[in-house]
């Protein structure tokens, strides 16, 4: 049973709100009366016209029945844990939502939550972020009302070396997820980018906390570009990026998306409990844009070119070099080099 969805940090609704929007959703078309939402609310009847009030300020679609009460009509397109909850049929990845209108970094805010004892599943969202990361420290741009920014605490009981596999499930997750809302076909590019047509629409940044052979939690980092628009990408990226609007020339709903990435994840963890890594690793192998492909992996000062030939238990990515050696890649920037040289 998904547990009481809980206030929403900064999403401008307060516990009253928010426990009316639950009865409006528990049962959509019905018409209550005030006198009977106050009473479940434990409010007057005044004070119930004033929350109603509230919610259509913010977006949401109620109806004034004369001498009936109030009709729940529409909601916003707004990632709080009201509206993600409803409807969300996971076992474990989002029992327990946590959204707000800006954070620093959902990753930030996933890890002090994790440190004072957030449980397996734990799911944080924001509408926007001051200090959205990329991996190597890059800056992930986070304008409000147009992308996901999420962040889910996972707690495996197992070694930290196996952790990087948690990265894997997140692309696989993101991919079916792009699938299931819009047309396009997604290809994933090692170690930790979704790609469209060519163009970035998606990274992850996994972090953890642990000893040397116990993981304390793992925070999956998961930033998607939905309906962001050409003027909204800065100048100078490192590179060409995309939306899935922008690909797809249609809006994206972001709540319908992220359930359906939440559900993706949710599937693809418990598989990946109960059965190990086989799979997900399978999975992202048909998906992948450089399995087969000659790259070159660039860190630092320092490059290597070959043939991949796949990935690992612990995600490193399988080079045929030119000479004969095969080498194990554990960390770098990929350019696939048949496009530049057919």
């Amino acid at each position: 049973m998904r547990e009481p969805v809980t206030p929403d940090p900064g999403s401008g609704k307060t516990p009253i709100e928010q426990r009316m929007v639950e009865l409006f959703r528990a049962e959509e078309g019905k018409v209550f009366s005030g006198e009977e939402l106050g009473n479940a609310l434990k409010v007057s009847r005044t004070a119930v016209w004033k929350h109603v009030n509230k919610l259509r300020a913010r977006g949401y679609g109620i109806e004034s029945v004369p001498a009936r009460g109030y009709r729940f009509l529409t909601a916003p397109d707004t990632l709080t844990a009201t509206e993600l909850s409803t409807g969300l049929r996971t076992g474990r990845i989002g029992r327990r939502i946590v959204s707000a209108d800006e954070t620093d970094s959902t990753n930030l805010l996933a890890f002090r939550l994790a440190e004072k004892g957030a449980e397996d599943g734990v799911v944080v969202i924001a509408d926007s972020q001051t200090g959205g990361r990329g991996r190597l420290g890059r800056r992930w741009e986070s304008p409000g009302g147009v992308n996901l920014y999420c962040s889910v605490i996972l707690r495996p009981a197992m070694p930290p070396v196996r952790a990087p596999q948690l990265t894997f499930l997140s692309a696989v997750a993101v991919a079916r997820a792009v699938e299931s809302v819009t047309p396009l076909c997604p290809r994933i590019k090692w170690p930790n980018d979704i790609l469209v047509n060519g163009l970035k629409i998606a990274g992850l940044l996994n972090e953890m906390s642990s000893e040397t052979d116990t993981i304390h939690f793992v925070v999956l980092g998961i930033g998607v570009n939905l309906n962001m628009k050409k003027e909204q990408f800065p100048e100078g990226l490192r590179y060409p990026a995309s939306s899935l609007m922008l690909e797809s020339g249609a809006c994206v709903n972001r709540v319908e998306f992220t359930r359906a990435l939440l559900t993706a994840l949710d599937t693809l963890y418990e598989d990946y409990l109960e059965h190990g890594f086989a799979s997900a690793r399978n999975e992202w192998l048909r998906r992948s844009m450089v399995q087969g492909r000659r790259v070159r992996v660039s860190s630092g000062d320092e490059a290597t070119e070959g043939i991949v030939g796949g990935i690992d238990d612990d995600g490193a990515l399988l080079l045929q070099r030119g000479d004969g050696v095969s080498e194990r890649v554990l960390a770098g920037d990929v350019t696939i080099l048949d496009d530049l040289h057919p």
